[in-house]
């Protein structure tokens, strides 16, 4: 299976420093040598995520997940190495060489034949949307007012009857693996073939790389459900993916990022010059999904129905995005009439645009509101604030809101805003907040407490091996990650592969050792080849920096360590033997033996 030169591979991952990278994902401060911050794969409140620009590694010491910006872009966006290495290299402007078959694996053989099959299936679907069968596609894109420009920009497209594009699929030569694994074709318990989509307006789903990866598809009557969409399969996963990045990308979405709930709302604001705008490929944003908006603006600017699921989805998003450190504000279009009928109100982006304008509808971006200021607001809805009751829930839930913000400037502006708002006494809500901050401090330094203990038992308990046989094992790995091919010959006369206590660490080494046996051993290009656990544990003893400044007496030191070992070992089976050895002559050699060691023993303490 051809793959990309160790060289090429070189030069893509020389090209893209990790601090640069990780950079892009989460929010990195300096500390000492390293950069920290929190770590993207798990919840926690104190970072414990280290990246080393030195050795271009990074490390949690919270949950053990650590490897190169390989690993950290392969395991964020759920790429295979082939896909990171596209990315990587995209990244740094390096052209990569074409490989025959263009694969890296049977996989990605696999999912190059069902990113064809969707690429032509968009096609047809878009091709039969200009064709006389499909006039009640035609005529619903003219309702919603689609330009031509629009619908090829976004290749919409419109599904015929039962079979008609597993048929020209097969005209086609694609095969009933990757046409069933692209979910846009179904087989019955009879056997047959059915097209999934039928009789709908199809929306082509892009990935951020503008590789077609799935497929939505609308009624145009009151059928339900009203909406289909592609299963998850080998090349789509719907929490990795927003609908319109791919297009939005073109143009300067860096400052900030409109999210909606549908795919009209995404194509309609894009036709009428909102570009920075995308959508959710289900009812709520994942941390996948987070850390795309992250990884691509400042400013995410919330906008999902008001009805109860709309609401519960925004709430879910924010509790998402606030672990992420994003500047999260919500879209406010209340009392937006609609002019054509005064009564009613404007609900969702796709109406407000059309009936009142791109800018006016940028201006209801710029006074997006904040969190805080959203849940402030949902709050005054369900109570009423001129019944006393009322009003003291109201204050204290607020000032439950202020303190759970970390920047004392933030609350300092909040009390201010709040309190002139709701005609609120600033120093009630000072002192409700400062109350409920100062037992906040110290339930934090409690939980830190027992989070430490739990830590070290956890370290303590993974493997039946002393802590002094994994450090002294850990030591050894330490030296033959420095790749000095002298260190290893001693190293490799000395300590064998089963001499290896700690499991992890036998693996390691083993590897290792088969690494030097090839000669000229490359730390970097030896850290892609293990798996997950064992390059977190590889990463982990480089965070840990041994800083060996005598490489030659820490390898006396080791190998005195075994030799002591086995000295004692051996004493211990030569007075179980003596113990029940009856032939005397054989006991009296067993008792020569102990003393010329403990006669060596004495000699090395």
């Amino acid at each position: 299976m051809a793959r990309y030169s160790s060289e090429i591979i070189d030069e893509v991952r020389q090209s893209n420093d990790i601090v640069e990278v990780i950079a892009q994902y989460i929010t990195l401060k300096r500390s000492g040598r390293n950069y920290f911050g929190l770590c993207p794969f798990h919840n926690e409140k104190s970072p414990s995520f280290s990246v080393s620009p030195d050795k271009q590694i990074f490390h949690c010491f919270g949950c053990g997940v650590g490897g190169d910006v390989f690993s950290f872009v392969s395991k964020i966006n759920g790429y295979s190495f082939f896909e990171t290495i596209q990315v990587l290299a995209e990244r740094a402007n390096i052209t990569l060489p074409v490989l025959e078959n263009n694969v890296d694996t049977a996989r990605e053989e696999f999912k190059s034949k069902v990113y064809k099959v969707n690429e032509f299936a968009a096609e047809f679907y878009h091709k039969r949307l200009y064709e006389p069968v499909s006039k009640p596609a035609q005529e619903y894109v003219k309702k919603r007012k689609l330009s031509n420009e629009t619908l090829k920009s976004f290749k919409i497209g419109y599904s015929g009857n039962f079979d008609e594009l597993y048929q020209e699929l097969t005209k086609q030569g694609f095969q009933e693996p990757e046409i069933l694994e692209s979910g846009l074709v179904n087989k019955n318990e009879k056997g047959k073939y059915i097209d999934r989509y039928r009789k709908r307006l199809i929306f082509p789903i892009c990935d951020v790389r503008g590789r077609i990866i799935a497929f939505g598809g609308r009624v145009l009557d009151d059928s339900k459900p009203k909406y289909i969409n592609s299963p998850e399969n080998i090349v789509y996963s719907k929490g990795r993916h927003l609908f319109g990045l791919n297009v939005a990308k073109k143009h300067d979405i860096k400052k900030r990022l409109l999210v909606v709930e549908g795919y009209m709302d995404v194509i309609s604001l894009h036709q009428r010059g909102i570009n920075n705008v995308v959508a959710a490929l289900g009812t709520a944003l994942t941390e996948n999904q987070g850390y795309l908006l992250r990884n691509n603006t400042e400013q995410i600017i919330l906008s999902f129905d008001s009805d109860e699921a709309g609401q519960t989805a925004i709430n879910r998003s924010i509790n998402i995005l606030q672990k992420m450190r994003c500047d999260i504000r919500i879209l406010q279009m209340d009392g937006a009439r609609d002019p054509e009928n005064p009564d009613r109100f404007i609900k969702d982006p796709d109406e407000y645009v059309i009936k009142l304008g791109s800018a006016r509808f940028n201006k209801v971006m710029d006074r997006a509101i904040s969190v805080i200021e959203f849940k402030v607001k949902n709050l005054k809805k369900k109570l009423n604030i001129e019944n006393t009751n009322d009003r003291i829930k109201f204050l204290k839930e607020i000032a439950k809101l202020i303190a759970n913000i970390d920047s004392s400037i933030e609350r300092e502006v909040y009390i201010e805003k709040i309190s002139k708002a709701y005609n609120i006494s600033r120093e009630a809500v000072y002192a409700e907040v400062n109350k409920l901050t100062y037992t906040k401090s110290n339930d934090k330094s409690k939980l830190n407490e027992n989070k430490k203990v739990i830590s070290n038992k956890t370290i303590e308990h993974k493997e039946n091996v002393s802590k002094a046989i994994i450090n002294r094992e850990n030591t050894i790995i330490s030296l033959l990650l420095t790749g000095d091919s002298s260190i290893y010959e001693i190293i490799k006369q000395n300590i064998k592969k089963e001499d290896y206590q700690s499991q992890i660490n036998k693996q390691i080494a083993i590897k290792l050792y088969e690494e030097y046996e090839k000669g000229d051993i490359n730390i970097n290009t030896f850290l892609d080849e293990l798996n997950e656990e064992e390059q977190s544990h590889v990463t982990k003893i480089m965070m840990d920096d041994y800083e060996i400044e005598d490489k030659e007496k820490a390898i006396d030191d080791i190998l005195l360590a075994y030799e002591k070992e086995k000295l004692n070992q051996r004493k211990y089976d030569l007075i179980n033997l003596i113990k029940t050895e009856e032939d005397e002559a054989k006991k009296e050699e067993y008792e020569k033996e102990l003393k010329d060691i403990i006669v060596k023993l004495v000699r090395i303490k």
